[in-house]
């Protein structure tokens, strides 16, 4: 059973991985979402923009100015169009 420490989910509210600190999703929450996913890109599109609502919202809250312009990008810019 996993600690939850090796895995790569988001920290809120700084939405950095727990595991490798980098910004959430990271490439292995990517390749995992995109596994988990695999028949399900549409739903894998809401769940990510889901979250990329309440990561703009948190990170905002830490600057003190907007989220990051970033978002888009990082949250479902990767995500393929359909599923093969």
């Amino acid at each position: 059973m996993s600690s939850g420490l090796d895995e790569h989910v988001a920290s809120r509210p700084t939405w950095r991985c727990r595991a490798c600190g980098i910004a959430w999703p990271c490439s292995a929450a990517k390749l995992r979402l995109l596994a988990e996913y695999r028949n399900n890109m549409p739903g894998l599109m809401v769940h990510l923009v889901t979250l990329r609502e309440e990561a703009a919202e948190q990170l905002a809250g830490l600057g003190g100015g907007g989220p990051p312009a970033d978002l888009h990008r990082r949250f479902t810019d990767w995500v393929p169009a359909r599923s093969r």
